[in-house]
């Protein structure tokens, strides 16, 4: 046996998987995947809310959870390289602005921020992704969420993760969209019914104390009330509906721009990675299911169509 890997059953459930948005606490996202890549697992279909569109799109695009880490890490490690970029890279009416009112701006084109973040093998369209994947944005105007599916895949990311007082909408369609979280921040709701488990993954955060400063800046109240939203939309969702797995990811102690603790929040996410291959090894033993092979070189086995009974039983005994 490979070494971290667990001896699971030939034929498995089908997992859909859920990325939530939570800004920097979203780099925890990439334990998860390791999680899944560990156990030799692959979701069936992934939808992901701003920063768990942006990892959940490099992930679809077959790119390995260990490439995803690799090129993070090296990105954020040049932090004073990519924030010129991004100043370089605002938008004209942001520059024009600024030329009369001498104050930083803080709106930067999504866009540019992805294409520094994203590693170039990521796929330029949905078409060319490997697994299925829906990335949620919230339409500006008609102040309701707005799901993915087809078309630019870069442009349909850069939208969820246009987090308002950061980063300039985008326009897509008609439509000025931004920040999925602001909807939907935790879209397990949104592959209900496409796989027989569903997974979703929580990195919005649970309430802190003030820490060194107790009266934050402007920028950081106006993103922290953004943060407290998403937080109560999320527990008003788990209220009417719970997803099979559901992980909430212990990363409280860092902020939403925080992206340069990278190594700190990874560090931080060890015991949600854990729990989730607990919860996973749990549930693939216990439900034989209507599924997928283990390996995909491996020949397939005939199996009997037949409900999940026992993974019913297992998820409601959790939930009770």
């Amino acid at each position: 046996m490979t070494p971290g890997r667990v001896d699971l059953p030939v034929v498995r459930p089908s997992i859909a998987l859920a990325l939530g948005g939570g800004g920097a606490r979203g780099l925890a996202h990439i334990l998860m995947l390791e999680a899944f890549e560990e156990l030799g697992l692959r979701p069936k279909i992934i939808a992901g809310s701003s920063i768990g569109a942006v990892f959940g799109a490099a992930y679809a695009s077959g790119i390995s959870a260990k490439m995803v880490r690799a090129h993070t890490e090296e990105a954020l490690s040049q932090r004073l390289d990519m924030a010129r970029q991004l100043f370089a890279a605002r938008s004209e009416p942001v520059q024009k602005f600024l030329n009369f009112i001498p104050i930083r701006s803080a709106l930067f084109n999504p866009l540019s921020a992805l294409e520094l973040l994203l590693p170039s093998e990521v796929a330029r369209d949905f078409a060319g992704l490997k697994i299925p994947l829906r990335v949620v944005a919230t339409d500006f105007y008609a102040q309701e969420q707005v799901v993915f599916a087809a078309g630019d895949l870069r442009k349909a990311v850069a939208a969820s993760m246009a987090l308002p007082a950061l980063f300039t909408p985008i326009a897509i369609g008609g439509r000025l969209l931004m920040d999925g979280g602001l909807v939907n921040p935790l879209p397990f709701d949104v592959v209900s019914g496409e796989a027989d488990i569903t997974v979703a993954i929580d990195v919005s955060g649970a309430s802190t104390g003030p820490g060194k400063r107790l009266h934050p800046s402007a920028l950081a109240s106006l993103l922290s009330s953004s943060q407290i939203m998403q937080r109560s939309i999320v527990r008003e969702k788990l209220k009417a509906h719970r997803p099979d797995i559901y992980i909430d990811v212990e990363v409280d102690a860092f902020y939403v721009l925080d992206f340069h603790r990278c190594r700190e929040i990874l560090a931080a996410a060890q015991t949600a990675k854990a729990q989730l291959r607990r919860q996973l090894t749990r549930i693939l033993h216990s439900a034989p299911a209507e599924a997928l092979p283990a390996v995909a070189d491996e020949p397939p086995r005939p199996v009997r169509r037949h409900r999940l009974a026992r993974l019913k039983a297992l998820t409601g005994k959790r939930r009770g």
